[in-house]
């Protein structure tokens, strides 16, 4: 009987260990997702400075020489493109420009023939807030 009673014991004890294990694991997973949020990934765009990426649909570009990255702000129109290290600023983006732009066979073509010196420049449309 007294051994029974040990390996009852026991399994209560396993059975707290896991449930404590698996409340840490949920404890961390959440503390990442907080810390992540928190400190949103930003980057150095020219002639605009510090910019946070919180807003921003950042999603993967086809391989370019020249654009590394497009980085979309819908609601504000806003739009950031890494062009081989370094991140510029365009405003006023419509979102069919930047689908059209994701979807161009040569990224470097369109920019170069509709966003480069054109209409989208924040020095005439303005920085949204």
């Amino acid at each position: 009987m007294a051994k029974l009673a040990i390996n009852l014991r026991h399994l209560a004890i396993v059975e707290i260990s896991m449930r404590m294990r698996q409340a840490l694991t949920m404890i961390s997973a959440l503390t990442f997702l907080v810390v992540g949020f928190a400190k949103a990934e930003t980057v150095d765009v020219k002639y605009q400075g510090r910019v946070s990426l919180h807003t921003f649909d950042c999603a993967p570009t086809k391989p370019s020489s020249l654009v590394k990255r497009l980085c979309f702000d819908e609601a504000r129109s806003y739009l950031l493109v890494d062009l081989t290290g370094t991140f510029y600023h365009y405003c006023a983006v419509d979102p069919e420009t930047v689908s059209e732009w994701r979807s161009a066979s040569s990224l470097g073509r369109f920019y170069n023939d509709n966003i480069k010196g054109g209409q989208f420049d924040c020095r005439v449309q303005g920085v949204p807030d």
